[in-house]
């Protein structure tokens, strides 16, 4: 079937459906886009892998089994070295977790609202082919009210020139 010019028209012209969450791609990465950012955001990302919790507990066992064991003495039973290197590392970690949910949740706002914005336009486009297809069923019953008319004269002049004929007949014959 080859199209008309006239279907060009009729098609809704194609939309970009991404248009509300483009004003908000700057806070896709979560600590901004330099160097640091980028290695920030990955090391907070790499905390709470099983990865992560398995390295640290072979780190800690190996530890303890090497100053306990007494093949080597660099941080003796209260583990006061290990204790500081837990505390160092939970006082880069909370910060970096923290921002990292703080702008997980500006994410999660700004798609909530150009989702909400993009319910918004289907709405209102969904309203306006409504009252489209209002309008052309209006139209509809109009023409078929005026095919009716039309019908109905039609058959007034059918039965006229009939009774015309019938007359002219009559007189002529």
């Amino acid at each position: 079937m080859k199209a008309t010019g006239n279907d060009a028209a009729v098609k809704a012209p194609l939309k970009d459906h991404l248009r509300f969450h483009r004003a908000h791609t700057h806070l896709a990465p979560t600590f901004g886009q330099s160097w640091f950012a980028l290695k920030a955001e990955a090391f907070a990302r790499f905390f709470g892998t099983p990865m992560f919790l398995g390295g640290q507990t072979l780190v800690v066992t190996v530890w303890i089994v090497l100053n306990v064991s007494g093949i080597t003495h660099f941080d003796p039973y209260p583990f006061i070295l290990l204790n500081l290197a837990f505390s160092l590392q939970a006082a880069y970690a909370a910060p970096l977790i923290l921002l990292a949910e703080t702008r997980q949740a500006e994410r999660d706002k700004a798609n909530a609202e150009a989702d909400a914005l993009h319910r918004e336009d289907l709405a209102r486009a969904n309203e306006l082919r409504q009252k489209v297809a209002a309008d052309h069923a209006e139209q509809m019953i109009r023409l078929i009210e005026m095919n009716t008319d039309l019908t109905n004269v039609t058959k007034q002049l059918t039965e006229r020139i009939e009774q015309l004929t019938l007359e002219l007949h009559k007189k002529l014959v």
